[in-house]
């Protein structure tokens, strides 16, 4: 689980069946029928500029196999800078660009531009609302276009400790939760002060505060049984 503003960590607290790398999963079907607006904010910049420079706030490699087909066919076009709290080693350097540091620094990328920023499932992550005005201000200053997706607070269903309702929860019952149980992505904690961070930083938002986070954007929802899944910040 990718925090852009903290470090979690992965190979002690999160299962080790990853559904982003599973192509049957349904969560790298989800994936894949949300990158076709992504792709589209990069044809444009392709068709306007011969090439596009993207900028992933709190991403990963890996989440780019959901679109592995177009950038390999446009891979000479694209560069692809990660931003993450985490280390990551990179497979396609001739892509991929990583940067250790924080979605929510002031001085992020300072200097430079990009065609399109990019996040999916981040904002969630980063902390307090403040941090979450950071990350936006970011998304805002460092290019034209930006996509930002983040799961629905009002979804009945919590997407990372896949428990319903878990989000409605007091943040001492959810703690208490899961250390008692392997919730979602999560194993069973035994540390409180680990199990409290966790939950600190598991924050979903409403479709208001996504725009007053993004105002020049065009929100719009992913949809599960006529129920808003997730919404999604364009500007474009």
């Amino acid at each position: 689980m990718s925090a852009a503003g903290t470090t979690i960590d992965t190979t002690a607290d999160v299962a080790a069946y990853d559904p982003y790398r599973d192509r049957s999963s349904v969560e790298f079907g989800f994936r894949s029928r949300r990158f076709q607006a992504v792709q589209a904010l990069i044809e444009k910049v392709l068709s306007e500029r011969g090439r596009c420079d993207i900028l992933d706030l709190g991403g990963t490699e890996t989440y780019w196999l959901i679109g592995e087909r177009f950038i390999e066919q446009n891979r000479r076009r694209l560069n692809i800078t990660v931003v993450n709290t985490e280390p990551q080693t990179i497979g396609r350097d001739d892509v991929f660009t990583f940067v250790e540091g924080s979605a929510t620094a002031p001085d992020l990328c300072r200097g430079q531009r990009f065609d399109l920023v990019h996040s999916n499932s981040v904002i969630e992550h980063v902390g307090v609302w403040r941090d979450m005005e950071m990350f936006a201000a970011n998304a805002r200053r460092l290019a034209d276009r930006y996509y930002i997706q983040t799961p629905n607070y009002w979804f009945p269903y919590e997407p990372h400790f896949r428990f319903p309702g878990f989000q409605y929860l007091p943040e001492s019952v959810r703690a208490r939760l899961i250390m008692r149980f392997s919730l979602g992505f999560f194993r069973r904690i035994e540390d409180r002060a680990e199990a409290d961070d966790i939950i600190y930083h598991h924050r979903l938002l409403s479709t208001r505060q996504m725009r007053r986070l993004f105002p020049d954007a065009v929100v719009s929802h992913e949809k599960f049984m006529a129920t808003n899944k997730s919404i999604i910040a364009i500007r474009g």
